[in-house]
């Protein structure tokens, strides 16, 4: 995969956000896309081989369209400036997410804003083991890899059905599930990238599989 004709392209799309311009470069478009698939397709084997519980989803199943969704965004440009894609992508369960873009790379995971029924099945599995949740949050080799849970907004009193001094109000309290690790362009092109990427996905599982317990329970 040639990550640098991916960041070109990328940067370029950026100076000439309009359909005049894509429609210009529509072949380059295609091809970056489908060395990207390839990518992801390598990625998905690589993983499935890992993991019992993987979910495979090919490259073209997982990679996203990149045009922004202007019917509910109309002030944002015609395309994004990234190349996403979700990976192990079991309906319902918490996401497996990468992310290619000219302003950061990222890998991330869990659920950002899920719907209330999710929401409450997490909060629901907080309250008969959030325990073990924590623990998962404090190891060490988690922590250096994301840093923590995603900042996101918060209820600032408990949910209803939860005291305000539950033992774990803190998290009762969150509207989002989620983790990141960002890569710079640099890490991107190095020879062990793929290596890296199936580190995170390693440390992120424990996290994704109470979350996928919690909503399947």
């Amino acid at each position: 995969m040639d990550f640098k004709r991916l960041y070109d392209f990328l940067r370029e799309l950026e100076r000439n956000n309009s359909k005049e311009w894509m429609d210009a470069h529509r072949k380059r478009y295609q091809q970056v896309r489908t060395d990207l698939i390839h990518w992801l397709n390598d990625m998905d084997a690589t993983l499935a081989a890992i993991d019992d519980g993987y979910y495979p989803t090919t490259g073209k199943k997982g990679i996203n369209r990149i045009n922004n969704n202007l019917m509910f965004h109309p002030h944002k440009p015609i395309y994004k400036d990234h190349f996403g894609a979700a990976l192990d992508k079991a309906p319902g369960s918490a996401d497996f997410y990468l992310e290619f873009g000219t302003k950061g790379s990222m890998l991330a995971g869990g659920f950002w804003r899920p719907e209330p029924k999710v929401l409450r099945s997490i909060r629901d599995a907080l309250d008969y083991d959030g325990e073990e949740f924590k623990k998962i949050l404090a190891k060490t080799s988690f922590r250096n890899t994301f840093g923590g849970l995603m900042e996101d907004e918060k209820l600032k009193t408990s949910p209803k059905g939860f005291s305000n001094d539950h033992p774990h109000i803190d998290l009762l309290r969150l509207k989002t599930f989620a983790v990141i690790h960002h890569f710079s362009e640099a890490e991107v092109y190095k020879e062990n990238f793929k290596e890296k990427v199936v580190q995170v996905y390693k440390e992120m599982l424990p996290f994704r599989r109470y979350l996928n317990q919690a909503v399947t329970v």
